[in-house]
């Protein structure tokens, strides 16, 4: 399972961030998917606690 996948997987099922949510932030960050937490955060797609915990989850995968 790719990085990508796994993070999705995260956002979907830890988190209950919608598909549609994700797949807009996908779209917006192609080129450097490293930034789809913050994209999702600079869209309002998620909260300040929600990118922190991102983070979290991040440092340990």
């Amino acid at each position: 399972m790719k990085a990508t996948d796994k993070m999705v997987h995260f956002l979907e099922e830890e988190l209950g961030i919608s598909s549609g949510a994700i797949s807009l932030a996908l779209r917006h960050c192609e080129q450097t998917p490293n930034f789809l937490a913050m994209t999702l955060w600079q869209y309002g797609l998620v909260t300040l606690d929600q990118l922190a915990q991102i983070f979290d989850w991040l440092e340990t995968v």
